[in-house]
């Protein structure tokens, strides 16, 4: 159980300053120095999100950012975007033209908030579709 708690924190969680993912290992090691016990009761998943709390105070760890379209009308489009502004980490694209099409970087502890906004301030015509679960950065680092 120790080892599912520490691989869905990898799995959630990013190094805020490189957007890379740490490993398994690493957490695992980490939860160890802040002396985290597993509790039998309570789902890995519940658990896990305790963890990254947790160890958001002894270390440079956050939620990977999920992108997000939202297709708006634009009458109600202005509107809603000012509502929706404290909500949005990084606005990437938008698009004025039949409607209104943001394209965006969210907390994921933010998404059911935003599409409940969205489905209530818009009365069903606005869209909200996940592009990208997290948002990482793959690959080899490049040093210059």
């Amino acid at each position: 159980m120790f080892r599912d708690i520490a691989t869905i924190v990898a799995d959630k969680c990013v190094n805020p300053e490189t957007k890379r993912p740490y490993t398994v290992i690493l957490i695992e090691r980490a939860m160890k120095d802040i002396h985290y016990s597993v509790k039998t009761n309570k789902s890995t998943k519940q658990q896990a999100l305790e963890v990254i709390k947790q160890l958001k105070e002894k270390m440079k760890i956050e939620r990977a950012h999920m992108r997000l379209r939202f297709i708006l009308p634009v009458n109600e489009g202005k509107k809603l975007k000012e509502k929706l502004k404290p909500l949005i980490k990084v606005i990437e694209s938008e698009d004025y033209s039949q409607q209104l099409e943001i394209v965006c970087l969210i907390d994921p502890g933010c998404f059911r908030e935003i599409d409940e906004l969205i489905k209530k301030e818009t009365k069903g015509k606005g869209s909200l579709e996940v592009l990208n679960l997290k948002d990482v950065e793959e690959g080899d680092e490049k040093f210059e």
